[in-house]
Parts: structure tokens; sequence; C-alpha cells
């Protein structure tokens, strides 16, 4: 099934997501950064992966080229799928760097 073109934000949701992983990292969420720019690299939700399942990404990149920073999101989209969401409901890459589909919670549905 396609995934639909852009899924709406919503902001109480994403707030709940965001409670979620501080809560799962043990960490306050960056405060000089919104949500949409927090989980642009991948390193966040790279770490959130690895919680989840354990070493299913190796190294994450935390700084370098945006080539190297998009390397996060294709581990994370790989581990998703190891995780078990189905690959349909797996967010692009393009998602998170053009900040134009950021329905990703969905992903968070499943775990």
């Amino acid at each position: 099934m396609p995934r639909p073109v852009a899924l709406k934000r919503d902001p109480a949701q994403e707030q709940s997501v965001q409670n979620w992983i501080q809560q799962l990292l043990g960490e306050e969420w960056p405060v000089d950064l919104a949500y949409e720019d927090a989980l642009k690299d991948g390193v966040i939700l790279a770490r959130v992966m690895n919680i989840l399942l354990p070493g299913s990404i190796p190294k994450i990149n935390t700084k370098g080229t945006n080539f190297r920073m998009m390397e996060n999101v294709n581990m994370i989209q790989k581990a998703l799928v190891k995780y078990g969401v189905p690959q349909s409901d797996v967010f692009q890459t393009n998602d998170l760097w053009e900040k134009r589909d950021l329905g990703i919670n969905s992903m968070f549905k499943c775990m």
C-alpha cells in the first residue's frame, strides 16, 4: 500500500513522541531545536533504535557532511524494518531533511 503524499502534523502527537523519546533516552530535548530540526540528522532516532533494537545502528554519525548525516537516516530505515515496522510505514529520508512530511509519528505507534 503506497504512503499518502502528505500526512498532517499533529502538535499534540509530536509532543507525545518527544516526551516518549526524552523518557526513553533519559535526557531533555535539545532546547535550541524544534521537533523537526532535532530529528533531521537522525542522531536522536538512531539512539532510540539502538535502545529498541540493540546494536541495530553500529555507528551513529554525529557530525560531518549532509551525506554522512543522511547515512543515519538510511540505517534507521533498515532498522525499523528489522524491528517490524512495515516498509510502507517507514518514512523517507527527504521527509526529515526537507521537513515536508513529518508524519513519521506513525512509526512510533508500532513501538
